[in-house]
């Protein structure tokens, strides 16, 4: 990239920041759930939302704006949301693999997960965490979700990308792949969508082989993940 394209490149990102804290967004991360439901129509009024990874609450104020007082906003972070938040939003600070489902109220029309590992500096062993992470997501997708029922997760690209593919389209009728506009240039994440939720009683059981084999050939690199939120 010449040195005249980073420089345009970085004053589009600032122009994202700028933005976002001038209409009252923690984080610029909000244009990229903006643009996915612009281009998938996923939020509406009244809805019934679960933002997975929700800190620093970017998405959580977007889809509270979109469901308003009608609807209801389920967020779960590791990290505790600083400010208010609107009267339809309950932010927990949890890791959602200790979560008891039961606890969250109901099923929801919609499951958001920015969840991103702390990265290492190892490429391979930060994009099999983030793998991990997304597999989560769309497992507590599965268990709250209603029929018919759509779900945006993020992940990086790499060698388990084909096997997060399966997994989502094990659970979901539809798959759409973004990569927002507003993803700075050297990142190498996207996001994985599933629209219109199976049926409980035509979802196939899960297989472990293939996620199995990944798992043995990264053990020696592999590190927990952790799960946290990309303010970027």
């Amino acid at each position: 990239m010449t040195l005249a394209r980073r420089r345009r490149v970085k004053r589009q990102q600032d122009a994202y920041g700028k933005r976002a804290r001038r209409e009252g967004f923690p984080a610029r991360s909000v244009y990229k759930l903006e643009e996915i439901d612009r281009r998938l129509r996923l939020l509406r009024r009244g809805m019934r939302v679960l933002d997975l990874g929700a800190a620093p609450g970017s998405w959580t104020l977007y889809a509270a704006r979109k469901v308003q007082r009608e609807g209801k906003v389920v967020s779960i972070d590791l990290k505790p949301h600083e400010g208010a938040m609107p009267p339809q939003v309950d932010f927990r600070v949890a890791d959602i693999r200790d979560v008891d489902v039961e606890s969250l109220g109901g099923e929801f029309d919609l499951v958001i997960s920015d969840m991103a590992p702390k990265t290492s500096g190892m490429r391979d062993a930060d994009q099999y965490r983030s793998y991990e992470l997304f597999c989560t997501a769309v497992d507590v997708a599965e268990r709250v979700l209603v029929p018919g029922g759509a779900f945006v997760g993020k992940i990086f690209q790499g060698t388990e990308f084909e096997m997060a593919r399966d997994h989502l389209r094990r659970v979901f009728a539809k798959e759409r792949i973004i990569r927002p506009k507003a993803t700075r240039d050297e990142s190498y994440e996207l996001f994985l969508c599933g629209l219109d939720r199976r049926p409980r009683a035509e979802t196939p059981e899960p297989t472990d082989d293939a996620a199995g084999a990944a798992e043995d050939e990264r053990a020696a690199d592999a590190v927990e993940p952790a799960e946290s939120s990309d303010a970027g």
